[in-house]
Formats: structure tokens, sequence, C-alpha cells
């Protein structure tokens, strides 16, 4: 993948509007030219790439593709192959990842620029239903920053509750900057039955119930997690397996982008249109990390920008809504 390696330096340097609209018609023309499944969607749609100048007009793949068809902008093998969880009997998605020193580039640069050092945190992850597959993005994220941090109270846990509120204590007491990231529905298990007040804990939830629990708003998780680990705010992290990227939330639901990463929002009515700030529709995102895939991709999830690269994620499109956009899927 050598012949990209400056465009990916570029893409990771990005520090304006300007640049970012250049590398995103640069690399919407790349995944043009090698993906295959994208430009067939781009031709349904009868999109002319010579006519783009901005990226507000590069076309958005709906991201069902990624469970019918291999979203590949490379040859050959991929290195890594996450896939998403999926509903019993669902179909699942997967990502083929040509380099994954991409991936790990976005994700350390990513934390390091909303939390600094990794090397100052404790962390502890509790990733029931992730560590009990493969395949997960999210674990590999956990893990490298779990070696990069190298604090001895690093650890992952699935149901061990007790151990997990005793190494919590410990941390507390030691004064440690300890960040614990966890699928929601185990946070919310774990804040009922082991509730402690740790008010510097960063609590950082990934967003999900699994089918574990019933559906919440997120008010309501944010106001018993807050309540159940004495803290005054939840973070939150945005990602997915089909992206390489990750937006980050500090509290209230309100989401920041890397540089290298934008939310733009489309009609829900008229799935090609976008609209502007502080209206409710379909999250679409370019994450021009995705360099050897697809980096504009039109989630199933509703939400809104704010302005300033901020966003809130409102909930997600039902099946009906989400089929109607999809021109390739039959």
């Amino acid at each position: 993948m050598t012949h990209s390696v400056s465009l990916i330096d570029r893409i990771f340097n990005c520090a304006d509007e300007k640049g970012f609209n250049s590398l995103a018609n640069e690399v919407f023309l790349f995944q043009h030219k090698n993906n295959a499944v994208y430009r067939q969607y781009c031709d349904l749609i009868h999109c002319k790439p010579e006519k783009i100048t901005n990226f507000h007009q590069i076309p958005f793949l709906p991201i069902d593709f990624f469970r019918r068809f291999q979203i590949k902008s490379f040859q050959g093998e991929a290195e890594v192959v996450f896939t998403s969880s999926g509903t019993t009997g669902a179909a699942t998605s997967s990502h083929f990842v040509a380099d994954k020193s991409v991936y790990e580039n976005s994700f350390k640069r990513a934390f390091k620029r909303f939390y600094g050092d990794v090397r100052d945190y404790c962390i502890v992850a509790l990733l029931p239903s992730y560590l009990e597959r493969t395949g997960s993005s999210l674990v590999y994220m956990a893990t490298q920053l779990i070696t990069e941090s190298k604090h001895p109270d690093n650890g992952f846990y699935l149901y061990e509750f007790d151990q997990l509120h005793k190494k919590l204590l410990r941390l507390k007491e030691a004064g440690q900057k300890t960040l614990l990231l966890g699928v929601t529905y185990a946070l919310l298990d774990f804040a009922a039955d082991f509730p402690l007040d740790f008010p510097e804990l960063i609590v950082m939830e990934t967003g999900g119930m699994k089918g574990k629990r019933k559906e919440m708003i997120r008010e309501e998780v944010h106001e018993f997690l807050r309540s159940g680990f004495g803290v005054s705010k939840i973070h939150s992290e945005y990602g997915m397996t089909e992206l390489l990227s990750q937006a980050y939330s500090k509290g209230d639901g309100i989401f920041e982008t890397p540089p290298w990463m934008k939310i733009l929002i489309r009609d829900t009515n008229d799935p090609l249109s976008l609209i502007g700030d502080n209206k409710n529709g379909g999250i679409n995102v370019i994450d021009l990390s995705n360099i050897y895939s697809c980096s504009f991709i039109a989630t199933q999830d509703l939400g809104k920008t704010i302005g300033n690269e901020t966003f809130e994620v409102v909930g997600r499109f039902d099946q009906s809504q989400v089929r109607g956009c999809n021109l390739m899927v039959g």
C-alpha cells in the first residue's frame, strides 16, 4: 500500500476545511477508480465524478452494502477483517482492512487529541458480547490502547463485577486517572449491582443494548450511570465496524470528530439531499481514514449537526426506512 503513504500522511495532518475538501475529492476519485461496488453505486445515481468539486457533492454509500458486498478499494487479501455483532439471524457487516496500521494511526491520534497521553491512564474495558466473538474492531482498539498504556491494572472484564468493583475502588484510593470503557448494557448492570462514588472516573459508553436490555433514551441511560458511578458526565464513543475513526463525547451526548472525519446530515425523505445544522436527519459520515474501503457512508443513525464539528445522535432508522435508500440491494 506504499503508493498512498503520502496521502495517508496528509489525511492525518489535515488542518482546515480547504485541505479537507481537497483530500476528500482526492480520496473520492481514488475510490471511484478502485472500488467496483462504489463505482457501480455512483453510476446508478448518475454521479459524474468530473463534476464534483466539493465534499458535499460526493455520494454516500448506504452502510448496508457492507453486509452484502466486499467494499474494497484495493486488490489482494486484507490484513484484518472486522465484523459487526448483528442481531440473531441478521447478516453482519464485514470491513476488509488493507492496512491495520491506518486504523491504529486513526484511533491513537484521536485518543490523544481528546484525552491526552494514553500512558497517563489505567484502562478498564467492560466488553461482554464484544469479547465473546471474534472480529470486533472495538476490542482491537481497546487492546492496542491497553498495550500502549502499560498500566499494571489495565484489563478486560466480562461479567466479573465483584472483581471490577474492587479494582475500581483500589484505583480511586490510589488517585489513578482511570478510563472505564464499556458496552452500555453492561455498564448499566454493573452500576445497578455495584454502585460506587468515583467522581474522577471517566465512564465511556460505546452504545448498544445488544438485546440484553430494553432500549432506553440517552438521557435515561446517562442519568442512571451518573448516579451509579458518582460522576458528573458520561462520555461516549461513536464508532462502528464500517469506520476506522471515532468521534467522542465528553458529556451530554455532544460528539466531536477528529479533523479527518466529518458528519453531514441527509434529508430522511430525499436521501441524496443534505440539510443544515440543528435539523434531524440521517447521519452521513466522511471518514478519510477509510482510504482502502469507502470513506463516504450513509449510516442508519439519525442525528443532527450542531456546528463547530459537533453533532448529536438522536436514534436510528427503522428497517422500512433503510430499505428505501438502498438502490442495489435486492
